[in-house]
Protein backbone atom coordinates (compact mmCIF):
# COMPACT_ATOMS: atom_id res chain seq x y z
CA UNK A 1 0.00 0.00 0.00
CA UNK A 2 1.50 3.34 -1.02
CA UNK A 3 1.12 6.51 1.02
CA UNK A 4 -0.35 9.21 -1.27
CA UNK A 5 -1.00 11.77 1.47
CA UNK A 6 0.79 15.10 0.94
CA UNK A 7 1.51 15.51 4.67
CA UNK A 8 3.04 13.20 7.22
CA UNK A 9 2.72 13.21 11.01
CA UNK A 10 6.10 13.67 12.70
CA UNK A 11 6.54 12.84 16.37
CA UNK A 12 8.49 15.48 18.29
CA UNK A 13 10.66 14.00 21.07
CA UNK A 14 9.82 15.41 24.49
CA UNK A 15 6.59 17.00 23.28
CA UNK A 16 3.00 15.95 23.78
CA UNK A 17 2.05 17.16 20.31
CA UNK A 18 3.01 15.90 16.92
CA UNK A 19 3.44 18.16 13.92
CA UNK A 20 2.59 17.87 10.25
CA UNK A 21 5.09 18.27 7.48
CA UNK A 22 4.32 21.12 5.04
CA UNK A 23 2.33 20.31 1.93
CA UNK A 24 4.57 20.36 -1.14
CA UNK A 25 4.25 23.66 -3.01
CA UNK A 26 3.21 25.73 0.03
CA UNK A 27 5.07 28.30 2.13
CA UNK A 28 5.41 27.00 5.72
CA UNK A 29 6.52 30.37 7.16
CA UNK A 30 3.90 32.01 9.40
CA UNK A 31 1.88 34.97 8.21
CA UNK A 32 2.71 38.29 9.76
CA UNK A 33 -0.06 40.48 11.09
CA UNK A 34 -0.27 44.23 10.93
CA UNK A 35 1.79 46.13 13.45
CA UNK A 36 0.59 49.10 15.48
CA UNK A 37 2.30 51.52 13.09
CA UNK A 38 0.29 50.19 10.14
CA UNK A 39 -3.12 50.47 11.82
CA UNK A 40 -5.12 53.55 10.93
CA UNK A 41 -5.77 56.00 13.77
CA UNK A 42 -9.26 55.95 15.30
CA UNK A 43 -11.68 58.42 13.76
CA UNK A 44 -11.59 61.87 15.30
CA UNK A 45 -15.38 61.96 15.44
CA UNK A 46 -15.49 59.20 18.07
CA UNK A 47 -17.24 60.73 21.06
CA UNK A 48 -14.99 61.12 24.07
CA UNK A 49 -16.67 61.14 27.44
CA UNK A 50 -15.39 62.72 30.66
CA UNK A 51 -14.47 59.34 32.19
CA UNK A 52 -13.01 57.52 29.14
CA UNK A 53 -9.41 57.74 30.38
CA UNK A 54 -10.41 56.38 33.81
CA UNK A 55 -12.28 53.47 32.18
CA UNK A 56 -9.26 52.62 30.06
CA UNK A 57 -6.98 52.61 33.14
CA UNK A 58 -9.27 50.50 35.33
CA UNK A 59 -8.53 46.79 35.57
CA UNK A 60 -11.23 44.35 36.66
CA UNK A 61 -10.57 42.80 40.09
CA UNK A 62 -10.11 39.27 38.73
CA UNK A 63 -6.92 40.24 36.86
Amino acid sequence: MTDDRPQHVVRVPGSRRARLTPVPGTDPSPETGTSDEERPPPPASAGKGPNDQQLLRDVPPHY
